[in-house]
Formats: structure tokens, C-alpha cells, sequence
């Protein structure tokens, strides 16, 4: 991989995680030190991150990290209902019920887990993106995947913003195992019904989210380890 590729994923991974914060300076100098590489590969991933909108150019400051509001959530929010109902239509339509009985299951037993303390939310997030992953190939409509790639990407962003909420962690995943069931039992309407249910309730929890926790990162931005080619 090359070493700008590497530092974009890396960046890419903090802005998400919310370890860069929006406002934040994403100086060259700095994450040039920080990656151990030259500042051409940083500022190739500079540039990707503010094609993907998850940085921007700021006169006097060079690259920050973008800023996120309430109407970009509620933009993007509308999307995804059209996007995500439609999708979740088509993989009913064309699943493999043994998949998404599975998924199903492991949605269930996270429930019980997410209320709890030392609580595996990583583990979690890596569930909903396989069963993201399952639906688009369930789907099988390459536009509509493409679509939901840019979207996912700022989507991943706002839906850690509930990780201060393990109650509402929880319903989401009882709320992910419903589209599951309804997916694997065939039922596009059921699939689609439990789907603007859960996106109804994902927006209303991240409205209802104080401003400050919008700008408390969860674990610190650490160094990040040299990268081997520089550019």
C-alpha cells in the first residue's frame, strides 16, 4: 500500500472515530512527523479527505477537519432513508435467508451486551458494517451500492455520536435485528416499515445529543507508527 494510501486510511479512521475533531488543523508538517513520511503523500490524503467532505480548506489555516451540524445530519438523513429503505426492498427480495437469519441472531445477543460496563463497541459497529455489506450484495444493484459508499462514510461519522448512549446502542441493535428478520423472511414491506423505524429513531437520538458530547473525542488521538515507503 502506498504510503500516501496508508496515511489517508489512518486519517481517515480518526475523523470517523472522532479523535480529530472538526475545526481541527490537519497541518502537513505535523502529520508528516506523525506518519514518519513526506508531506507529498500527506498532502495526497489531505486532498482525498476534502474530496470525501470530511475535511476542508479554511483561509489562513490550511486543511480542518470538517465541521458537522444539525442540518448536514438531517441532509444526510433524508438520503439514507430513500437509499436504505430501497436497499433493504431489494435484498428481501433476492436473499439468502440462511445469511440474514444469522445476522439476525448476532444482533440479539449484542442487545444484552451493549447495556453493559466493558461493553464491545467496536464489535458492534463491525457487525452493523458486515450487515451494511450483506444487504448491498443481497441487492445486487451496483448504483445504488456506489451511492451508499459516499453516504456510509459520513453516516459512520454521526453514528458514533451515540456511543455515550448505551440504551440507544442497544434498541439500535434490536431495531438492526428486525430489518434482519424481515430481510430473511422475504418481506420487502416489513424490511422497508423496519428500517424507517430505525432511521426515525437513529435521527432522533442524534438531535437529542448535547452539542458538547459533539466535541468530546472517546480515546485520544495517539501516534500514529512510521510508515514504511515515504512518498
Amino acid at each position: 500500500m502506498r504510503a500516501s494510501d496508508r496515511a489517508y486510511e489512518a486519517l481517515r479512521a480518526d475523523i470517523v472515530e472522532w479523535r480529530l475533531l472538526p475545526g481541527q488543523v490537519l497541518g502537513e508538517v505535523e502529520q508528516s512527523e506523525r506518519f514518519g513520511i513526506s508531506r507529498t503523500p500527506i498532502r495526497e490524503a489531505l486532498s482525498r479527505l476534502t474530496a470525501d467532505g470530511l475535511a476542508e480548506a479554511h483561509r489562513g489555516r490550511g486543511v480542518v477537519v470538517s465541521q458537522v451540524s444539525l442540518d448536514d445530519v438531517r441532509a444526510l438523513f433524508e438520503l439514507r432513508e430513500a437509499l436504505d429503505c430501497q436497499a433493504a426492498k431489494l435484498a428481501a427480495r433476492r436473499r439468502d435467508a440462511t445469511l440474514f437469519e444469522g445476522l439476525a441472531a448476532e444482533l440479539e445477543e449484542v442487545v444484552a451486551q451493549l447495556h453493559g460496563p466493558g461493553t464491545d463497541r467496536a464489535g458492534y459497529y463491525e457487525l452493523v458494517e458486515r450487515m451494511d455489506r450483506a444487504i448491498d450484495d443481497a441487492g445486487a444493484n451496483p448504483y445504488l451500492t456506489a451511492a451508499q459508499r459516499s453516504l456510509r462514510l459520513h453516516l459512520a461519522r454521526v453514528r458514533k455520536l451515540s456511543r455515550t448512549n448505551p440504551e440507544r446502542l442497544a434498541r439500535a441493535a434490536a431495531e438492526h435485528a428486525q430489518i434482519a428478520r424481515a430481510i430473511a423472511e422475504g418481506s420487502e414491506e416489513l424490511a422497508e416499515a423496519a428500517t424507517r423505524v430505525h432511521l426515525a429513531n437513529s435521527l432522533q437520538a442524534v438531535l437529542t445529543t448535547p452539542v458538547r458530547e459533539w466535541v468530546d473525542p472517546a480515546p485520544p488521538l495517539r501516534p500514529a507508527p512510521p510508515l514504511e515507503a515515504a512518498g
